[in-house]
């Protein structure tokens, strides 16, 4: 008889701060899951906004001619693969971006909802 495996736990990954690295991490790390089969989420909370309004970073050229995504094609895969983009409405203020300039599947939101939806998501900060 199979081994039947348990339903993959979902993943919900808090960016805590506007370092692009880790944000890359965040977005690989959330891709792997959707791609899996399990559900994942990013939230990008106060400062970590300004990652969705930034000029693309300088190291995406090492990672294009390395065959590696850029930080916009790695978002476009995870967002693609299903992956819930939701950024802070608070962190919007802080930094000057307005929520219609955004991409329309990218949510906005805060940590009370993130916290009372986890559901059994794994909870990790980036």
């Amino acid at each position: 008889m199979p081994l039947r495996r348990p339903a993959m736990r979902g993943l919900t990954i808090v960016v805590a701060t506007e370092q692009v690295d880790r944000y890359r991490t965040a977005l690989s790390l959330a891709a792997a899951q959707a791609a899996a089969g399990g559900t994942a989420r990013l939230f990008l909370n106060e400062r970590a906004a300004s990652l969705l309004g930034a000029p693309a970073p300088l190291d995406d050229v090492g990672f294009a001619s390395a065959g590696l995504p850029t930080l916009a094609q790695l978002q476009e895969e995870a967002l693609a693969l299903g992956v819930r983009l939701i950024v802070c409405q608070s962190g919007l203020a802080l930094v000057g971006i307005h929520a219609d300039s955004l991409d329309p599947r990218i949510e906005t939101g805060g940590l009370v909802g993130i916290v009372t939806s986890l559901d059994g998501d794994r909870l990790t900060i980036a």
